[in-house]
This record gives structure tokens, sequence and C-alpha cells, in this order.
């Protein structure tokens, strides 16, 4: 039986806050966001303008949402210059057409895998990634292995449920976001600025 107090079995379940002084190891991580709660998506989004924000060339995949999407994040993404590539049919579980969301997944990582090859981006969003690979339709090994090729320095983000363990598994950081409470549980419906 452990004789530390909560409050010490706590500190060594948590990283404490990070220092910015002395010897830094600098790694290209890969970060999953993953998890039945909201906030996936906006918390890739807030690395990916920190990041331009310090001069870094970011760039972010949307794999679900449609090609013609036009919700906030895009237009922010527009206005600052981020580049931003959405190759979806807005695949909902209620899609008609499967086999078109999981092409579209397909093409949409070919994509991916060449720019990761090439790296001429600091940090990658595939935003609603972990779908395709919990689907089946593309191969969390193969996205290992990419991940494994790319460059040294180059961070990526995956974002979505359901994340599979592989992945998290590999993965420098992994986030999960639970729902303790919801505003659609009080009938509240999606609202500009906040979810879209």
């Amino acid at each position: 039986m452990s004789t530390d107090t909560p409050s010490e079995q706590n500190a060594q379940a948590e990283p404490g806050p990070q220092s910015v002084t002395g010897p830094r190891i600098d790694k290209g991580l890969v970060i999953v966001n993953t998890g039945k709660g909201k906030g996936k998506t906006t918390a890739a989004m807030g690395v990916l303008v920190r990041a331009w924000g310090r001069g870094m060339k970011v760039i972010m995949f949307q794999f679900i949402k449609h090609s013609t999407a036009n919700f906030g994040e895009q237009r922010a993404a527009h206005k600052m210059g981020i580049e931003m590539r959405a190759m979806g049919d807005g695949f909902t579980w209620r899609s008609k057409d499967l086999d078109q969301s999981a092409d579209l997944a397909r093409a949409q990582w070919e994509d991916v895998k060449t720019v990761v090859a090439e790296g001429g981006y600091d940090v990658v969003v595939l935003d609603e990634f972990t779908y395709p690979m919990h689907y089946g339709w593309i191969d969390t090994s193969d996205v290992i292995e990419v991940l494994k090729a790319r460059p040294e320095m180059q961070h990526v983000i995956i974002t979505g449920r359901n994340a599979p363990d592989d992945l998290v598994e590999y993965a420098d950081l992994v986030t999960e976001m639970n729902v303790i409470k919801h505003p659609y549980q009080q009938g509240i419906k999606a609202q500009p600025g906040i979810e879209f």
C-alpha cells in the first residue's frame, strides 16, 4: 500500500507545469486529441495558430468536412493565410454513400503522405483522421510507418473519436476529451463561432 498522500499520488500521475529554461529536447511530436468530448479540433487549431504565430509553416487536412465547407475555422484560416484542405462529403452516421466517404478519405491520405514526406511544413493537422482508421478505410499500421519516416522536427496532430490503440501507443501526447456536460443535453443546438 502506498504511503503517498493523494496530492503526491496525483503529482506522480500528471505532469506539472513545463519549464521553458534549462536543457531542452527538441523533437517533432505526434499529438492525438481523441474522446467523445468537444474541443478536439479546437485544440488542434489553437496549436496551429500558435505555431503560425511563431513563423512556422502549418497546414490542416480535414478528412470529413465537405470540400466546400465554410465554417469559422476555414474563414479564419483564409484570412490568416493558413492552408487548409478539406476533402470529404460531410460524412455522418447517416451518410448515404460510405464507399464515396472512404474513397475521399483514401485520396486525402495519399496527399497527406506526399506533404509529410516532402517536409515543407512544421505542423501538420489531420482533422477527424481517426474515423478513416476506425472504419478500416486506412490502415493504422501504414499511418504509423508514415509518421515514423517523417522529418525529425515535424509535428503531426491527429483529431477524432475512437483513436486506434496502436496510434495511441505510438503517439507522444494523447489527450482524451470527455463530456461532463453539453448544451445539446438541454436542447441547445450547435451555434456559429462555438461549434462551427
